[in-house]
């Protein structure tokens, strides 16, 4: 089992580096593999709206780019989680590309990644990040996957680089996050 996790951060290790990797040490602990991919600093092309997704069903965005090797990893993971620190109470531009491209490409050719475990996680200094949250799972519910919940919103504070770490509730609930995508793998995934 694999689980892959996108830090939509332009901070390389910043805060929501440390969260995504508190949930994904989790998941290693219960014997799944995993995979953390920054989006970098470089900009994202969000979609363009001209459907070749959809006339051509080739399982690839018409742009391209990265977006179609990040589509293909997350086809061939189990489970995927989506990290963005909050910016003006949403995420991050790269993180949008990534959700708007890959939903395209995910839909177009009949939902591929249909009952995949999917988690959003946010950083934030002190509000807004809800929203976040709710816009990284719209990606997931769109695409028939099945969400995983944590101990309390998927959320952890802090300003400065680093400074999540002290925020213990959030450091907690990105553990169990990980707890609980392990269970749900272990329960939903074939071992054949």
């Amino acid at each position: 089992m694999k689980v892959i996790a996108f830090n939509g951060s332009p901070r390389k290790d910043g805060n929501t580096n440390h969260l995504l990797k508190t949930a994904l040490e989790s998941l290693e602990q219960h014997g799944i593999e995993t995979e953390l991919i920054w989006l970098g600093t470089e900009p994202l092309a969000g979609c363009i709206a001209c459907y070749r997704c959809i006339k051509e069903k080739n399982g690839r965005c018409a742009q391209e780019d990265i977006i179609n090797d990040y589509f293909q990893k997350m086809q061939a993971a189990d489970g995927i989680i989506l990290g963005s620190p909050t910016y003006f109470a949403d995420l991050t531009t790269n993180m949008k590309a990534l959700i708007e491209r890959c939903g395209m490409i995910s839909r177009a050719n009949g939902d591929l990644l249909k009952r995949k475990a999917g988690a959003a996680v946010v950083a934030v200094r002190r509000c807004g990040a809800y929203h976040v949250f709710s816009s990284l799972n719209a990606f997931f519910l769109i695409g028939q996957m099945i969400v995983v919940g944590s101990s309390y919103w998927n959320m952890g504070r802090g300003k400065g680089p680093g400074e999540v770490k002290d925020d213990q509730e959030g450091i907690k609930t990105m553990q169990d996050l990980g707890t609980n995508m392990a269970w749900l793998l272990e329960k939903t995934v074939s071992r054949t």
